[in-house]
C-alpha cells in the first residue's frame, strides 16, 4: 500500500509539473514580434530576440503542445501547437530541394540550410502528434512526404541505416555534425534512435508496410550493432559500414533507448522483436545504474575514456529519461528496485533541476552542486520535450497501473 501511495503522488506530481512547463513557455517563449518563438531564452529568463531559431525546438515545441493538448483539452495547449505548426510550415521547409533547415535567422531567413537528417525525423515526429491533435490530412501527408524524402535522400541501400546529414540540395557534406562535441562519422545512435521514433509515431496514424519495414530494420541496426551485447551500453558513432567509432558512454541515451526502443516494437506489434526488447530494456537499464549517483540519487552525463573518465555533469534531459525508463523497468520487471530509482530521480530533479523561481528546468548541475547557469532555457537543444514528455508518460504509466482514474 505504501508503494502504492507513493506512485499514485508521483503521478499526481508530475502532471502538474506539465502544466508548469508549458506555462513556462507559453508566458516566456512567445515571439510577439518575429512570430513563433524566440530563438533563446536565458538562465536568467533574459530574452534575445535576434538569436536564431531551430528546427529541432520548433519541432519539439509542436510535439509538446499537440501531445499536451490530447491529455487535456485545453484550448492554450492547441493554440501553441498551431502557432508552431504555422512557423515550420512557412520558414523551415525548404520549398525548391525538400526537407527541412538547420536554422533560420530571427526574421525567418534561412540560415543553416543543410540537412540534418535527426531534425528532418523531428519533424515527422511532431507532425504525426499534431494530426492526432487537429485530425487534418494535410499534416499527415506533410509527414508522408518528410517521411519518403529521408527514405529516398539518405538510407544506406547496401549497408542499412541512415547517413547523418546533408547539403542544402541533398549532396554530400565534410561535416555531418549534430553539434561541435559529436564524432564527425556517417552514422550515429542519436540519429538512429529518433528516426525510429519518428517513424513509431508516423506509424500510428499511418500503418503503412513499407514503412513497418523501415521501423524493422532500424529496430535490427540497434540489436545488430548499436546495443553492446556485452555491456548494454550504446555505441555512439558509426563509420558507413557500422564500424565503431566512438567509445563515450552515454548514460540518458541509454536509458531513453531503453523504453523508446521497446515502444517501437509494440507499435508494430511485432512478437518477436517485442520479446526481444523486453529483456534488452532491462539489460540497458542495468548497464545505466552505472551513472547513478547514490548520494542524491541523479544520473551523471557520459563517461568518456578519453576526457578522464566520468563527465561529472547531471542534465535535465538525462533525469527526465532516466525516470521514465526506469519506471519501465519496474513496469516490465514489477521489481520494486526501479520504480524507486525512478522516484529518487524524481526527488533529484524537485531539488536541483526544478526552478522555482523562474519557471522550468535548469540545463543541470556539475558535481559541487552548483548550476549550469551559462545555459539557457530555450534555446536549439533546451526544448519542453524531454520533460514534459517525462511527465506524460509517467502520469500515464502510474494511472495504467492504479485505475479508476477517480482518484486523480
Amino acid at each position: 500500500m505504501e508503494n502504492t501511495d507513493q506512485l499514485l503522488q508521483y503521478g499526481k506530481q508530475v502532471k502538474a509539473e506539465h502544466a508548469n512547463i508549458l506555462n513556462f513557455w507559453s508566458n516566456h517563449a512567445v515571439d510577439d514580434i518575429n512570430g513563433g518563438f524566440i530563438g533563446r531564452v536565458d538562465h536568467q529568463n533574459i530574452s534575445y530576440p535576434d538569436a536564431p531559431k531551430g528546427s529541432v525546438m520548433y519541432a519539439r515545441i509542436l510535439w509538446s503542445y499537440s501531445a499536451a493538448y490530447q491529455l487535456q483539452a485545453d484550448d492554450k495547449y492547441l493554440e501553441m501547437a498551431n502557432r508552431a505548426y504555422q512557423y515550420i510550415l512557412d520558414y523551415f521547409i525548404d520549398r525548391e530541394h525538400g526537407g527541412i533547415y538547420w536554422t533560420v535567422d530571427y526574421q525567418g531567413n534561412p540560415l543553416d540550410t543543410k540537412k540534418q537528417v535527426y531534425a528532418n525525423a523531428f519533424v515527422i515526429y511532431a507532425l504525426a502528434e499534431y494530426y492526432k491533435a487537429v485530425n487534418n490530412d494535410e499534416v499527415k501527408q506533410q509527414a508522408i512526404e518528410l517521411y519518403h524524402l529521408l527514405v529516398e535522400k539518405s538510407y544506406d541501400t547496401i549497408n542499412s541505416g541512415y547517413f547523418e546529414a546533408y547539403t542544402r540540395d541533398w549532396q554530400p557534406i565534410a561535416d555531418l555534425r549534430l553539434s561541435a562535441k559529436d564524432a564527425n562519422e556517417q552514422k550515429s545512435m542519436n540519429t538512429h534512435l529518433h528516426v525510429l521514433e519518428a517513424y513509431a509515431n508516423l506509424y500510428t496514424i499511418w500503418p503503412d508496410a513499407g514503412l513497418r519495414q523501415q521501423i524493422v530494420g532500424l529496430l535490427n541496426n540497434f540489436s545488430e550493432h548499436i546495443i553492446d551485447a556485452e555491456s548494454g551500453h550504446l555505441v555512439l558513432f558509426f563509420d558507413e559500414y557500422w564500424n565503431r567509432r566512438s567509445t563515450t558512454i552515454s548514460y540518458g541515451h541509454d536509458i531513453e533507448a531503453a523504453w523508446l526502443l521497446l515502444e517501437a516494437a509494440e507499435i508494430i506489434e511485432d512478437e518477436q522483436l517485442t520479446v526481444e526488447f523486453k529483456d534488452l530494456a532491462i539489460k540497458m537499464a542495468d548497464a545505466a545504474l552505472e551513472g547513478i549517483d547514490t548520494v542524491d540519487g541523479g544520473l551523471w552525463y557520459e563517461f568518456d575514456d578519453t576526457h578522464g573518465g566520468l563527465i561529472k555533469e547531471k542534465h535535465w534531459w538525462v533525469q527526465a529519461e532516466a525516470m521514465v525508463g526506469y519506471l519501465n523497468a519496474w513496469q516490465l520487471t514489477d521489481e520494486w528496485k526501479y520504480a524507486d530509482i525512478s522516484l529518487k530521480l524524481w526527488g533529484f530533479v524537485q531539488a536541483h533541476i526544478i526552478d522555482k523561481q523562474r519557471g522550468e528546468w535548469v540545463w543541470g548541475i556539475y558535481a559541487d552542486g552548483s548550476l549550469m547557469a551559462h545555459e539557457d532555457k530555450v534555446g536549439i537543444w533546451k526544448c519542453p520535450y524531454h520533460n514534459s514528455r517525462t511527465c506524460i508518460e509517467v502520469y500515464k504509466r502510474v494511472l495504467k497501473q492504479f485505475t479508476p482514474a477517480s482518484k486523480w
